[in-house]
């Protein structure tokens, strides 16, 4: 009795450990493709998980998205085609690197036109010190220079 009490132990302790073990085995004809798997598999996002690539998520549609990519990788399909069809199946989510196209010009052009912008207002508020400082005092501001300079002379 007492050992067959261990044994149910030593299973109910192990049981949680065969989730871990369960690991994709992909073969590949060549290390070519291999490493176009391995690249694609890295730039393409989860949609379910928050900024993690599908080789490395472990929720069931990277998984079968990391199944597609190696399907199609086997049919002969280029990167290409492959990341167009997880475009068209997923959205631009999927890709960390969004294309440029008309719909996310403003997502390219945002940050270099607001670096502009920045250098045009630290250029006009540079001038505009300019021409402040550099101008002449006017005859009542001089003469109240004088007065005030007098002043502390005398104390």
């Amino acid at each position: 009795m007492a050992l067959i009490i261990r044994l149910l132990l030593c299973a109910c302790l192990l049981w949680p450990l065969l989730g871990l073990a369960a690991v994709e085995v992909r073969e590949f004809d060549n290390p070519v493709t291999e490493q176009r798997y391995r690249d694609l598999t890295a730039t393409l996002r989860c949609p379910k998980c928050e900024n993690q690539a599908i080789d490395d998520s472990e929720s069931p549609i990277a998984g079968d998205m990391r199944e597609r990519v190696y399907a199609q990788l086997q049919d002969g399909r280029s990167d290409k085609e492959i990341l167009d069809f997880m475009v068209s199946r997923f959205g631009d989510y999927v890709l960390y690197n969004p294309r440029l196209e008309g719909r996310t010009l403003l997502l390219w052009g945002l940050p270099a036109g607001l670096v502009l912008l920045g250098a045009l207002v630290v250029v006009l508020m540079v001038r505009a010190r300019r021409r402040t400082s550099a101008r002449d005092l006017s005859a009542e501001e001089r003469a109240r220079l004088e007065a005030l300079t007098k002043r502390e002379r005398t104390e």
